[in-house]
C-alpha cells in the first residue's frame, strides 16, 4: 500500500452541518483542495456514523480525493450518527430525497463548480444509484462498489424467492443496534441525550417488514433501480467481487443501462479493492476511481471510456479454502455485455452429466438433503476473514445429488450466468431448489464456484406465491449466481441438487425433498471463448493508493471467540453455527472517543425437523469519552423462530448511560408464512 506524502493540492478539513428543507440538520464532513477556484464535488452518503466507525476508512478515501482536486464530502443520512431526525427504512423515500437535497446543496456551494458525482460501498453505493435514478441535474458521474440494484432479490433478504435466513437475520439485527446508537456530544453538544431518547423511542427492528413482505411488492420495488434502468442519466462505473453476492448488479447494469456505464469485478470479497484483503490481488482503485471523475466531471480525456464495458477477473482453479491472499487468475475484456465472446452450452443431466443417485422405474431420482446441509455454505457476505470462504464441498455434496461431466479434455472458461432447468415432481405444497456448480479434482476435492436458489412457490414470479400441487410434475429453471471461472483439463464440473441450505435459506415447513427426471434436465453454461483475449491490449491496474490512515489504537477482546464454529450435538442430531462478524475489540480514536463492540450471531437446526430452525443475534457496544465522562452503552438481542404456519421474532434494545438503564423495550411479533 503506497500513502504519498504530498498531493497536488494542500487540502482542508471542515465538519458542517448541511440544512434540510424540514429543518433537519445533516452532520457532513468536507475535504477541500486549497485552489484558486470551484471544484467537482463527490458525495458518499450512508449511514454509517462517520465521526466513528466509517472514520477510518473515509481516512483513506476523502482526503487523498481532495488532493487530487475534488471537495470530497461524507454525510450521515437522517436519525444516524450525528445527524439530525429519526431513522428511517434503508432506501427509504425520505432517505432518498435528502440525499437529493444533499446533491443540489453541494452544487450550489461557492466552492463547488456546479459538478457532483456519488460513491460508496454497500449501502452508500446502492444511495448512490438510487439518487442517480430519481436524477438531479448536477449529479453527473456514479461509482458503486458491492451494491444491489434489486433490494427484493440481490440484498441479502430473499434469494430465488426464499428467506435468506443469515442474511435477514443478521442484517436486521446489525441495523437495529445501528439505529440505537447515540449522537457524540462532542459535535452535537448538550443536545445528545434528547436527541439519543428521541431516536430510541422511534425505533423499530426492520426484521418486521422485511418477513411481513415475502414476495417481490410496491414494498421491495420502492427504492429498486431494476424497476427504472431508463431514469438514471449519470455515467455509472460498477464494481465488484466474485465473492460478494451482489456481484449480479455490475453485469445488469452493464446490460441494462442507456447511460455511459462501465462494469468492474475482481476477486474480491464485499470489500473497496484497494483494501488488500483476501482475496486478491488489490489494485489501485483510488487512480482508477479518478480517472473517471476526471472525465466524466473534468472534461479531461482519460481514456476511461476506452476500456472494454466489462473487466473481470477469471479464477483460476483452486484447492478448496476459506481464504486467499491472493485468488489466481487474469483480467479478460468484453467490449460489450452479453459478449460476443460468450455463448451457451448446454449439458443434459442424463447425457453430459452423470449422476450417483438412483433413479425410480419411471426415471426420477429423489433429493431429500438433511436440515443442516448448508453448514459448509461460507460467509452470505464475506469480509476479507479467514473463515470467510466455503470449505471443500465434498461433505455438502454428500448430502446433495450430484450430478458430474466426465474428466475435461481441455480448458473450460465460463464468464456470466449459469442457469440450471429442471423436470420436478414433489408430494409438498412447498420446497425449494439449492443448485450449485462445484469444481471437481482428479483427488476429489470439490471446490464451490457458484450457486442458485429457487423457492418453488416462486417459479412463476417473485411477484407471486403459488404452491405446488401435491405430486404434479412440472418443468422449473433457476439462475445461479454470475461468475468467472477456469475448468482445468482433468477436472470434472459437478452439478449438486439439494433440498435444504441451512442457515442461507429458511427450510421450507414441509420436509419431503422433490424428484427430478434427468432426461428432462439442462446445464447452461456461459462458456467463453479461449481465444477471446487474443491481440488485445493487456489489461493492468496501478498499485493501491491511499492516503495516511487515521491513527485508531485497537485493543483485541479479552477472550477470543473463533470467527465460525460448527457444532453437531450426535446425540440431538442438532446443528449450532456460531458466528463472529469481526467487529470485535475496542477502538481509541484520534479525538478520544473509545468504542468497544461485541457481537455473535448463532444458528440451530435438527437434521430431520424443518421446524427447529432459529436464529439469534447479540450486540454490545460501549461509546466513552473519558475526558468529559460520557459513558454509554447499547444492547440488542434480535431472534427469529417458526412453526409451520408463522414466524416469531422477538427483538430487545436496552440503553445504559453510565451505567444505568434509560430506555428498555421488546418487541414480539407472528408473522404468517405467505412464501418462505
Amino acid at each position: 500500500m503506497q500513502h504519498p506524502t504530498s498531493y497536488p493540492h494542500q487540502t482542508v478539513r471542515e465538519d458542517v452541518r448541511i440544512p434540510l428543507a424540514d429543518g433537519v440538520g445533516l452532520s457532513a464532513r468536507i475535504w477541500r483542495p486549497v485552489t484558486g477556484g470551484p471544484v467537482p464535488a463527490l458525495l458518499e452518503y450512508l449511514p454509517n456514523r462517520l465521526s466513528d466507525r466509517t472514520a477510518p476508512r473515509d481516512a483513506q478515501r476523502h482526503p487523498w480525493y481532495a488532493g487530487h482536486g475534488y471537495a470530497s464530502v461524507r454525510v450521515d443520512v437522517r436519525g444516524y450518527g450525528n445527524s439530525g431526525g429519526l431513522p428511517g427504512d434503508e432506501y427509504s423515500a425520505q432517505e432518498l430525497a435528502d440525499g437529493v437535497a444533499v446533491v443540489e446543496w453541494l452544487a450550489a456551494q461557492r466552492w463547488c463548480s456546479g459538478s457532483v458525482g456519488m460513491f460508496g460501498i454497500s449501502r452508500g453505493g446502492g444511495n448512490s444509484l438510487r439518487i442517480a435514478a430519481l436524477a438531479p441535474p448536477a449529479l453527473k458521474a456514479v461509482v458503486t462498489v458491492c451494491s444491489t440494484d434489486d433490494r427484493y432479490d440481490n440484498d441479502a433478504r430473499y434469494v430465488g424467492g426464499s428467506l435468506l435466513a443469515a442474511g435477514m437475520h443478521a442484517s436486521s439485527a446489525a441495523l437495529l443496534a445501528a439505529a440505537a446508537h447515540p449522537p457524540d456530544p462532542k459535535y452535537v453538544g448538550d443536545e445528545w441525550r434528547r436527541m439519543w431518547l428521541e431516536r430510541l423511542d422511534a425505533v423499530d427492528p426492520f426484521i418486521h417488514s422485511w418477513l411481513g413482505h415475502q414476495t417481490r411488492d410496491d414494498y421491495w420495488r420502492q427504492g429498486s433501480v431494476r424497476e427504472e434502468y431508463g431514469a438514471i442519466r449519470a455515467a455509472v462505473l460498477a464494481v465488484g467481487g466474485w465473492a460478494d453476492p451482489h456481484r449480479d448488479t455490475v453485469l445488469r447494469l452493464v446490460e441494462q443501462l442507456d447511460a455511459p456505464v462501465r462494469g468492474l469485478i475482481g476477486p474480491w470479497a464485499h470489500q473497496y479493492p484497494d483494501e488488500g484483503l483476501p482475496p486478491g490481488p488489490a489494485i489501485g482503485f483510488l487512480q482508477e476511481t479518478l480517472r473517471w471523475w476526471d472525465h466524466w466531471l473534468k472534461g479531461a480525456r482519460t481514456g476511461v471510456m476506452e476500456e472494454p464495458a466489462l473487466r473481470s477477473w477469471i479464477n483460476e482453479s483452486v484447492r478448496p479454502a476459506t481464504t486467499y491472499e491472493i485468488r489466481p487468475g487474469r483480467w479478460a475484456g468484453d467490449d460489450s455485455w452479453p459478449s460476443a465472446d460468450v455463448r451457451d452450452i448446454h449439458y443434459g443431466l442424463d447425457t453430459a452429466l452423470r449422476t450417483a443417485g438412483t433413479a425410480s422405474e419411471d426415471r426420477f431420482v429423489h433429493v431429500h438433503s438433511p436440515q443442516h446441509t448448508g453448514a459448509d455454505a461460507g460467509r452470505l457476505s464475506p469480509l476479507g476473514n479467514a473463515s470467510d470462504l466455503p470449505p471443500d464441498q465434498r461433505e455438502e455434496d454428500g448430502r446433495s445429488v450430484c450430478f458430474d461431466t466426465a474428466p475435461l479434455p481441455e480448458r473450460v472458461e465460463i464468464l456470466g450466468r449459469a442457469a440450471v432447468r429442471l423436470r420436478l415432481r414433489t408430494a409438498a405444497r412447498r420446497g425449494q431448489v439449492v443448485a450449485r456448480l462445484c469444481d471437481v479434482a482428479p483427488d476429489g476435492s470439490s471446490t464451490l464456484v457458484t450457486r442458485g436458489v429457487l423457492n418453488l412457490s416462486a417459479r412463476h414470479g417473485r411477484d407471486q406465491a403459488v404452491e405446488w400441487t401435491p405430486g404434479a410434475t412440472e418443468d422449473v429453471g433457476l439462475g445461479l449466481v454470475g461468475i468467472g471461472h477456469a475448468f482445468p483439463p482433468g477436472h470434472r464440473i459437478r452439478l449438486s441438487l439439494s433440498s435444504a441450505y441451512w442457515p442461507w435459506v429458511w427450510p421450507q415447513p414441509e420436509d419431503e425433498g422433490f424428484d427430478t427426471d434427468p432426461g428432462h434436465g439442462v446445464l447452461t453454461l456461459p462458456v467463453r471463448h479461449l481465444a477471446a483475449d487474443a491481440g488485445n491490449p493487456p489489461i493492468a491496474f496501478g498499485p493501491p493508493e491511499q492516503a495516511a490512515p487515521l491513527a485508531v489504537h485497537r485493543t483485541e477482546p479479552l477472550t477470543s471467540r473463533p470467527e465460525r464454529l460448527v457444532i453437531r450435538d450426535v446425540a440431538a442430531d442438532e446443528w449450532r453455527l456460531e458466528v463472529t462478524p469481526g467487529h470485535g475489540g475496542s477502538r481509541t480514536y484520534p479525538d478520544g472517543l473509545v468504542h468497544d463492540e461485541q457481537a455473535v450471531e448463532a444458528y440451530r437446526i435438527r437434521s430431520g425437523d424443518p421446524l427447529s430452525a432459529e436464529t439469534r443475534s447479540d450486540w454490545t457496544v460501549r461509546l466513552e469519552r473519558p475526558d468529559i465522562g460520557w459513558d454509554v452503552s447499547v444492547r440488542t438481542r434480535s431472534e427469529i423462530t417458526c412453526d409451520a404456519t408463522h414466524f416469531t421474532t422477538h427483538s430487545r434494545v436496552t440503553a445504559l448511560e453510565g451505567g444505568s438503564v434509560v430506555f428498555t423495550r421488546e418487541w414480539q411479533r407472528r408473522i404468517p408464512r405467505e412464501a418462505s
